[in-house]
């Protein structure tokens, strides 16, 4: 098993650097399902707006890009493919798109299996152990109550951590709120931190000395 995990992904420079460092081939030469956010429509999946995204990422091969669309979720599994992405977005709301459409097993799948798993912010909740911290950071306007996460990683995630745009008092607040309830491991990220996460250990990338 092998996840990155970051606030930001592709966006952010020091995270993408951690990406391709620990991607053994090139991005342009690895097959990615890239599983868009709650924002997602058939209109959307089926232009070349994410295939647009992808190429900007390095994903240049288009042959090599699946994009996922839960209204036809059999065309995804079991697919020959090296990289699992799911970026940024809401998490309760992408969580329960990929629940409702019963992928998350999926990915669970994939990822046991050897894919890599690249999550940045809701991608990287979505395989923690809970989401259920989020409820005072992110809009559960999906009304869900379970809120176990894919259980991939043995902990969860304050990501945006220290970041002015991103509220940090409430983001703070939130982390120290965690460590005090102790349910879980907390891991918290700047935008420049990264995670590399495999079968025997999880290897915190920090650029900020945070």
């Amino acid at each position: 098993m092998k996840m990155i995990l970051s606030s930001s992904d592709f966006i952010n420079s020091n995270s993408k650097e951690v990406i391709i460092k620990n991607v053994p081939k090139k991005l342009s030469e690895n097959k990615v399902l890239f599983i868009p956010n709650e924002k997602a429509t058939k209109e959307k999946i089926n232009s070349n707006k994410y295939y647009e995204r992808l190429y900007e990422d390095g994903f240049t091969n288009k042959d090599n890009i699946y994009v996922f669309d839960e209204s036809n979720v059999d065309k995804f599994r079991n697919l020959n493919i090296d990289i699992i992405y799911v970026s940024g977005g809401n998490t309760f709301a992408t969580l329960d798109k990929i629940r409702k459409c019963n992928f998350d097993k999926d990915i669970i799948e994939y990822v046991k299996k050897g894919v890599i798993y690249i999550g940045g912010s809701c991608g990287a909740h979505i395989v923690s152990k809970s989401i259920e911290h989020l409820l005072g950071l992110d809009n559960n306007y999906v009304n869900i109550t379970d809120y176990n996460a894919l259980g991939l990683l043995d902990g969860i995630l304050i990501p945006h951590y220290g970041e002015e745009e991103y509220n940090p008092k409430l983001r703070e607040e939130a982390y120290k709120k965690a460590l005090e309830e102790n349910k879980h491991k907390v891991y918290k990220l700047t935008n420049d931190d990264s995670l590399i996460v495999t079968d025997n250990e999880v290897i915190e990338i920090n650029k900020r000395g945070n």
